[in-house]
């Protein structure tokens, strides 16, 4: 592929305007169409001059060439929206989490195997400086044995977020706290740890019981399948602004903390014979106004979407990867 990736994104509210923000900056990139099922004139996106759709089957009807589609609709959609991208022969990318249950995750993964074309999952916080650097360690084995690891989520998310009219907060489309919120912290856990087993939770709905269909906040316990232990307490419950989201690793070489609102800042660096290096810095949180939401790194997704397609670079968060956190947190949710 010399030529320029032709995308289109479904959903164009915070999320999917960041996505065509980011194609029409990419000079590898062309923008081709924005779908959505709201009017035009309330998306707030006279800046594009593409042509606009009210939904992905009249796009594919269009006849528009197209490479890649980005879904960025309501989480109750992304399986179903990305299933019919692959079938129409396209690549997909799809925002988090890809499916809420693990056997449509399973389902797109199969046609998408069937019909040789590519699923990116949408798990940014992978790109931060922080992160990358904690990968880093863990797998040259500086830390040595991991003993205990903790995830923290603190968050704001009152009825400024989850407004009547919004998709957030409903069971079919939003999922839970885990899939919206919290499903890149899980992302990163499985990124560096791997898989979790005897799982053990308790979940609690302190002041959302007239905002959302479920659970605000919970306490999950486990072990990792590769030795340690590891727990994640989270709550959206938190007043008028985001409280914090922190990994605390425990290891025979020592301990790490990173904290700060979005997982963005080395709290703490004790390890035996290693001094810290100096991070670049994180990219600035998602800013929606009321609330805060996690890094804006989407400008690295679609690079590494032109990378994969014109077969410079291997996939960042391949499918599967995608797949394994729908999967966790199913078996989460399973101890309600």
């Amino acid at each position: 592929m010399s030529e320029k990736i032709k995308f289109a994104v479904v959903g164009c509210g915070h999320i999917g305007k960041r996505h065509a923000e980011m194609i029409s900056r990419n000079e590898e990139c062309e923008l081709v169409g924005l779908i959505d099922v709201k009017d035009k004139s309330v998306l707030g996106i006279e800046s594009y001059d593409v042509p606009f759709f009210t939904s992905l089957d009249e796009f594919l009807a269009s006849g528009i060439e197209v490479d890649v589609i980005n879904i960025a609709s309501p989480n109750g959609f992304h399986f179903e929206q990305s299933y019919k991208v692959i079938d129409a022969d396209k690549h997909v990318v799809v925002e988090k989490p890809m499916a809420l249950k693990k056997q449509h995750a399973e389902k797109l993964i199969f046609q998408a195997l069937h019909k040789h074309k590519q699923v990116f999952a949408v798990m940014q916080n992978r790109y931060s400086p922080p992160s990358a650097w904690v990968k880093e360690m863990v797998e040259s084995g500086k830390l040595g044995n991991i003993y205990m690891v903790q995830l923290n989520c603190y968050w704001n998310r009152d009825n400024r977020y989850y407004k009547t009219e919004s998709w957030h907060g409903k069971k079919d489309l939003d999922g839970g706290t885990l899939f919206t919120q919290f499903s890149h912290f899980i992302d990163i856990m499985y990124w560096l740890f791997g898989d979790i087993t005897n799982i053990q939770a308790k979940f609690a709905d302190f002041n959302h019981a007239t905002l959302t269909d479920f659970e605000d906040s919970g306490f999950v316990s486990f072990d990792f399948v590769d030795g340690g232990m590891g727990s994640l307490n989270y709550s959206t419950s938190v007043w008028n602004q985001n409280l914090e989201s922190s990994m605390t690793i425990i290891a025979e070489n020592g301990s790490v903390k990173i904290g700060g609102q979005y997982m963005d800042k080395v709290e703490v660096c004790n390890i035996k014979d290693y001094v810290m290096p100096e991070l670049a810095p994180t990219n600035p949180g998602n800013d929606y106004g009321a609330y805060k939401g996690s890094a804006a790194n989407h400008h690295f997704i679609i690079e590494n979407v032109v990378d994969v397609l014109k077969g410079r670079n291997t996939i960042t968060t391949n499918a599967l990867e995608g797949l394994k956190v729908v999967d966790i947190i199913e078996r989460i949710y399973d101890k309600k």
